[in-house]
């Protein structure tokens, strides 16, 4: 198989992950608050410790190679601090009362005192899919990237990528179901929401691959790194920690970055 397919097979992997959490809704009872906790703790640690140790520098060394070491250092910065500026931005321009990322447990859909056919909720549900759809695009180039540079580093990516979706999927069900009591209809957003994974990649694929040299890498590269501690501090931690405020999100930090070293050192 071709670096590209996997790149996309890897892409379309964590972005259908949402609809893991579409059907964890509708066929479990409660949510498994510690389970969650640690695994968005261990998505970040992975995220985090790969961004920081692996990703940064392979986009300084691809800039310091062709534009010199003090150029390159600088321009491997401020593409660091670009791409948290830019998944900074599409946050900024989401309303907040579809945040994708804040916390649905499966309980709500059984909470007393909801109406079937509720605009408001539907109207969220719908906004949250959008929401998540808008996230996973720059996830999705991410994906896509570090797969073509290193398909052991993509898969890394693409499973903490999938982990962090599943939660988002509950997101969109919750009141799209509670709202509607279609369950094909609330899985249905849930799965096209992370559809929009799959078409960031088809976009770096058809748009940035062409131009793709030494600097283009280096400054994309970096990018990624600085969208995924953003997504990690900003997003995964703070919904690990809501999910159970014991210290099960840290472990799954320390544990995600654990994994991500002994990969890194034995691949």
């Amino acid at each position: 198989m071709s670096d590209v397919l996997l790149a996309f097979l890897f892409t379309l992997m964590a972005g259908l992950a949402t609809g893991i959490g579409s059907l964890l809704a509708f066929f479990t009872k409660t949510t498994n608050t510690k389970f969650l906790s640690f695994a968005l703790g261990l998505s970040a640690g992975v995220m985090i410790y790969v961004s920081m140790i692996d990703i940064f520098f392979k986009a300084q060394d691809a800039l310091i190679a062709d534009l010199g070491e003090q150029t390159g250092a600088w321009l491997t910065v401020i593409s660091f601090f670009a791409g948290m500026a830019l998944i900074a931005l599409i946050d900024r321009f989401i309303p907040k009362h579809s945040n994708p990322h804040e916390v649905k447990k499966i309980e709500d859909m059984d909470r007393p005192g909801a109406a079937i056919n509720n605009p408001e909720l539907l109207k969220m549900g719908v906004f949250t899919a959008l929401a998540i759809g808008i996230h996973n695009f720059p996830e999705g180039i991410a994906t896509f990237m570090s797969t073509l540079q290193d398909p052991a580093l993509g898969f890394a990516i693409a499973f903490a990528v999938a982990i962090h979706n599943i939660p988002e999927g509950i997101a969109v069900s919750v009141p799209i179901y509670y709202a509607t009591n279609d369950k094909k209809r609330a899985f249905k957003l849930s799965f096209l929401s992370g559809l929009a994974e799959p078409a960031g990649a088809l976009l770096a694929f058809l748009i940035l691959m062409p131009f793709l040299n030494g600097v283009m890498f280096g400054i994309i590269f970096a990018m990624v790194a600085g969208i995924m501690v953003f997504i990690s501090l900003d997003q995964l931690l703070p919904a690990a920690k809501k999910y159970d405020e014991s210290h099960i999100s840290i472990y799954g930090v320390i544990s995600g970055m654990a994994v991500m070293a002994l990969s890194l050192l034995l691949l």
